[in-house]
């Protein structure tokens, strides 16, 4: 698994960004119209194929399921609501989120790709109900799921990715580190540096 997973919240960032020599990255799409859910997705499954980067749809897995794409992630929400059975009879690979012990046995019952844990640090993104995780925990989960990559996710900044990696964590997922930069370009090409 790439060490380096960005997430983005609008096409453009992606188009801006997976040309910097972004390998692995996130659409992550909240509270707009199912059209232009499918027109965003639609638009990054095709700029990622011609950088040959993989494409992970967040949440809508019917969209990415229409549109062709191998790989989605869903919160825990959003595993009630999603047919893990016809994603994978499709061949899509599957990410998953978790915050505590039960939901990381749920998540390892469905035998992801990947499981996420977050918020590793304090992060300023989104208002989380889970306090930050820390490196112990991080380790813990890496006991727990063996050979299945974990993700980490919140708070994470070029400074904290040797501990982070140490921690055992296989890839970084960077949101605001990014998307708060003054030049995420500049930024994105930094982490990408600091991952290899």
């Amino acid at each position: 698994m790439e060490r380096f997973y960005l997430i983005v919240s609008h096409v453009s960032a992606l188009e801006l960004l997976v040309p910097q020599g972004v390998k692995l990255i996130q659409l992550r799409l909240k509270d707009l119209p199912e059209a232009e859910i499918r027109r965003q997705i639609a638009r990054a499954r095709d700029v990622c194929a011609v950088h040959r980067c993989q494409l992970v749809v967040n949440d809508h897995w019917q969209a990415a399921l229409d549109l062709n794409c191998g790989f989605v992630h869903l919160g825990q929400e959003d595993m009630d609501r999603a047919d893990i059975a016809a994603l994978r009879r499709c061949g899509v690979r599957l990410g998953l989120s978790t915050h505590d012990e039960d939901e990381l046995d749920r998540a390892l019952s469905h035998g992801p790709d990947y499981v996420a844990l977050g918020p590793v640090y304090p992060t300023v993104l989104k208002k989380m109900k889970w306090a930050p995780q820390g490196l112990d925990r991080l380790s813990r989960w890496k006991n727990i799921v063996g050979a299945t990559p974990l993700v980490a996710i919140g708070g994470l900044t070029t400074d904290r990715l040797p501990g982070v990696f140490a921690a055992g964590a296989d890839s970084a997922a960077v949101v605001s580190d990014i998307q708060l930069a003054a030049d995420p370009e500049a930024r994105t090409r930094e982490w990408l540096e600091a991952c290899a």
